[in-house]
């Protein structure tokens, strides 16, 4: 094997506005922008390879942007030198350079999947364990507002070619009830609906809320409470299919996941579970007890969009649920590539590591460089 080290880590920070206005989460939380760390990563032989971080704000889960940055500072010296393609040595590196903060190690574990990649002339998914030869669904992603708002929504992404969507809950029972039941009133044969609380939602008022739905609505419930013992408690007394998401989020998790049968599946968002890699053993756990994916991001652009179609592309067709197109959040395009949605659908290319090219216009000069 020809010797490939990283030589250097540069870090760049890009403003990327919501591109509809406010986006609404449970317990009145608001985002109109969000603020993405990019990594470029190059080795000693000049291949670059790019990651990207993107938290929900600093109120979705324990990330923020200042420190996924300030964790990269921590780690990325002790990168210096190493082989990029040997991916679980250099997981492990980062792990003993600092605990948790997988935001901050994402971007950097995502660069050295697509320096890999290029290096052997393959793409991301068949490193990951070959690509499926399905077309993914593309699922929409409709923030908390006024029935009708979300049904109009709705109906806007359908007519865009989406299958699936995921519409947003967590407020009083009865308003969600009615969100839901707006959202669900045009579907159409084939689609699915995941309902996400983030949250957001006590066992007493998700019951409630799921009483005052009328009977054969078919739906995903994600993420109801804070705790795992509430999500417990609610999947212990509903019919309804449950996702973990907020929860599921490392190793130990996922398995007390299942050996609680907690849960029918779980959203995997590449950032908020570390990165290619851990996700990569995510999946297969989850793959193996039967469960859906969903694969996401918190919020992203078209690096990370890349990252999430190249892990999606390698699970199986009966286990797969969807994945989502962060990128139609943001009004900022960071990278090209052939990532296009045709029909609802998207298929990662056969090109080189993650197959994108990073607008340098648009993502500026590095705020921090390793080397």
């Amino acid at each position: 094997m020809i010797e490939l080290k990283i030589n250097r880590i540069d870090v760049f920070k890009v403003d990327m506005p919501y591109v509809g206005g406010v986006y609404t989460l449970s317990g009145g939380r608001e985002y109109s922008s969000f603020d993405t760390t990019l990594v470029r990563i190059t080795t000693n032989d000049g291949i670059e390879g790019w990651g990207e971080s993107t938290p929900f704000g600093p109120t979705y889960i324990a990330a923020h942007a200042l420190g996924v940055r300030a964790g990269i500072e921590e780690i990325a010296p002790s990168l210096i030198g190493l082989d990029p393609r040997r991916v679980d040595r250099v997981n492990e590196i980062m792990d003993a350079s600092l605990v948790g903060h997988s935001h901050a190690k994402t971007p950097l574990d995502v660069a050295c999947w697509d320096i890999f990649g290029k290096s052997v002339g393959l793409p991301v998914c068949d490193l990951l364990g070959g690509r499926t030869s399905f077309a993914l669904p593309v699922i929409s992603s409709v923030g908390a507002a006024s029935p009708e708002e979300m049904r109009h929504r709705v109906a806007e992404y359908r007519a865009k070619g989406y299958r699936g969507h995921s519409v947003k809950i967590g407020d009083d029972p009865a308003l969600d009830a009615a969100r839901i039941e707006a959202s669900l009133a045009d579907k159409r044969p084939g689609e699915f609906f995941i309902v996400d609380a983030n949250g957001g939602m006590t066992v007493e008022s998700a019951l409630r809320m799921l009483r005052l739905l009328p009977t054969g609505l078919d739906f995903v419930l994600e993420a109801p409470c804070a705790t795992w013992r509430e999500c417990v408690s609610v999947r212990r007394r509903s019919t309804v299919p449950i996702f973990f998401d907020e929860l599921a989020i490392d190793d130990p998790n996922i398995i007390q996941l299942i050996a609680d049968d907690a849960a029918e599946g779980i959203g995997l968002k590449i950032s908020k579970n570390g990165g290619l890699t851990k996700g990569r053993r995510h999946r297969d756990i989850c793959v193996a007890a039967g469960y859906t994916i969903s694969v996401q991001e918190t919020t992203a652009s078209d690096i990370a969009i890349a990252a999430i179609v190249h892990l999606g592309q390698t699970i199986p067709q009966k286990n797969l649920r969807c994945v989502l197109a962060t990128r139609d959040f943001v009004g900022v395009k960071t990278a090209d590539g052939p990532f296009d949605v045709r029909d609802g659908l998207i298929t990662a290319p056969d090109l080189p590591g993650l197959g994108i090219i990073p607008r340098m216009d648009v993502i500026g000069e590095p705020v921090a460089s390793y080397y």
